[in-house]
């Protein structure tokens, strides 16, 4: 799969919980060899959560510094220093809030001081501890080749670490529904689809009111409702788009007795080596009634329509050229390609994502 790169960790902006009036202020102490009068930035992003802003810049006094203001929505920030690689969120929320960190390692810097960040800290120093222990189990499985018994051993050790990772993520939500770190792990669980919507829904609608209520805690839910849409047993969304002829055309409109809905794009690497595969389960069972749409995720339109001649795609075809930002790809929650949708004959979505062997396999089920 290729995997949308997101600049992520924990980005929103959601409406503040907090009712103090005096503001915020944060008192940084940076260990480590900087010079007086190195300027810190605090930084958050646009309304898009696409590009980092400069929110204020203070200067490094004796290896501290602090910034004052006044919140009026509750954001995660981010602090960064001249010259020092990486940054460290924190959630700047009206209050006194401390921030401690080691110049060479940003990202394990500790936070305190208001309900969120202490909340954030928190969950920070449970996911930092599942990390180290991640990283030194990688490390003994290397010094353990050739010793079967040790390194069988450590890949139970590893899978059970890797369900309490995911469990912690879980009972976090469950056990904090009024911090904002808890809808961030939802959204990041909505954005990769660790869990299916129908698991997620749940987990939303424990959180309080105040939260579901905010801007982030409004955009899960329409999201998770959208997952929802395009969950197995589902009917899939109607959508319409561009053809390589400049006309449109509607997914109702080449609906067969089987659909499959290819979400693919020229250069997309797995995805033109997925393409023979489906070329040969089309042209054997097209005339059964398969039909083929392909929801193309490029950019550029000739690139778009050589790909299609190179690899005899002769199925309809639809492209907004608008990345993994468009229209479609959104609808159906699509971040990562290829992606595809089995539809059958009332448009009920019945299968997700086969490739290889697998596609023809259950097309041969359905139409023989």
């Amino acid at each position: 799969m290729i995997k949308r790169v997101f600049l992520l960790v924990i980005i929103v902006v959601i409406a503040s919980c907090s009712s103090n009036s005096d503001g915020y202020t944060v008192n940084g102490e940076l260990r480590g060899e900087l010079k007086d009068s190195t300027r810190v930035f605090l930084k958050t992003t646009d309304s898009l959560a696409r590009t980092l802003i400069d929110v204020d810049t203070t200067l490094i006094e004796n290896g501290s510094f602090t910034f004052t203001g006044l919140a009026d929505d509750l954001k995660v920030h981010y602090i960064m220093i001249e010259g020092v690689s990486g940054n460290a969120p924190l959630i700047l929320e009206n209050g006194k809030i401390s921030f401690k960190a080691q110049k060479d390692s940003l990202t394990f810097h500790k936070i305190k001081g208001t309900t969120q960040n202490d909340l954030f800290m928190n969950y920070l120093e449970e996911i930092r501890t599942i990390s180290s222990m991640s990283k030194s189990m990688n490390a003994e499985f290397k010094g353990a080749r050739g010793d079967t018994v040790l390194m069988n051993s450590l890949r139970e050790e590893f899978m059970e670490l890797q369900d309490r990772a995911k469990t912690f993520d879980l009972d976090f939500i469950k056990e904090n529904p009024n911090a904002l770190i808890s809808v961030l792990i939802l959204e990041k669980a909505v954005s990769t689809k660790a869990l299916p919507a129908n698991e997620l829904a749940p987990l939303y609608d424990g959180l309080s009111e105040e939260i579901k209520g905010t801007p982030a805690g409004i955009r899960v839910g329409e999201k998770i409702n959208k997952a929802k849409g395009t969950e197995i047993g589902s009917v899939a969304p109607n959508f319409s788009g561009p053809t390589p002829n400049g006309e449109t055309l509607a997914l109702n409109d080449v609906k067969g007795k089987i659909t499959l809905i290819d979400f693919w794009a020229a250069w997309c690497k797995p995805c033109r080596a997925e393409n023979p595969n489906i070329v040969s389960v089309y042209e054997k069972y097209k005339d059964k009634g398969l039909n083929v749409l392909g929801v193309s995720l490029d950019r550029k339109e000739n690139d778009w329509l050589n790909a299609i001649e190179t690899d005899g795609l002769a199925w309809n075809h639809i492209s907004n050229l608008q990345y993994f930002q468009g229209p479609i790809a959104q609808l159906y929650n699509v971040n990562a390609i290829p992606a595809a949708f089995l539809l059958d004959e009332n448009g009920v979505i019945i299968a997700k994502n086969l490739r290889g062997p697998a596609l023809e396999q259950k097309v041969a089920e359905l139409l023989n």
